[in-house]
């Protein structure tokens, strides 16, 4: 495992813990001494997705965790509750076979997004649903108030 801080390659395995995502490890550089956490989990074979225009490509893991790290930027979301929401739907894809419509896998994350923050469900929303204008905006927002 190379090291984030100095890129060493010399690391050790200091603490090992199994969690419902799968196993932590604390890890520490031989090199410059600094630790940092590492996050296992088991890798299923992706489904494809079928894209709005018409395109197909693999499910990608890390594309969907950078759409939702930026619709949770600058809230007071933690790392671990991205990353659960990411596993989550995840394991639901992996459960499905064959090929995936984008359409799903977007009201997966905006199911579990609302669960967790509304702002970032609205970031999120903003670019996945077809919200032309502010009218359209507004309209969400009412919709996502009356539910509470």
């Amino acid at each position: 495992m190379k090291c984030p801080y100095c890129q060493g390659n010399d690391t050790r395995v200091i603490d090992t813990r199994e969690t419902n995502e799968g196993v932590r490890r604390r890890r520490e550089c031989k090199g410059c001494g600094e630790r940092f956490t590492t996050y296992e989990h088991v890798a299923p074979s992706n489904p494809m997705v079928a894209k709005r225009d018409g395109r197909r490509e693999e499910f990608d893991r890390a594309k969907l965790l950078a759409g939702v790290r930026k619709a949770c930027a600058k809230r007071p979301i933690a790392v671990e509750d991205v990353e659960r929401l990411v596993n989550a739907v995840e394991g639901r894809l992996a459960r499905k076979r064959g090929e995936v419509k984008s359409r799903v896998i977007g009201d997966m994350v905006m199911e579990k997004l609302k669960e967790l923050d509304e702002v970032a469900y609205i970031r999120f929303a903003s670019v996945y649903l077809p919200l032309d204008d502010l009218d359209a905006m507004k309209r969400e927002v009412d919709r996502l108030l009356e539910q509470e």
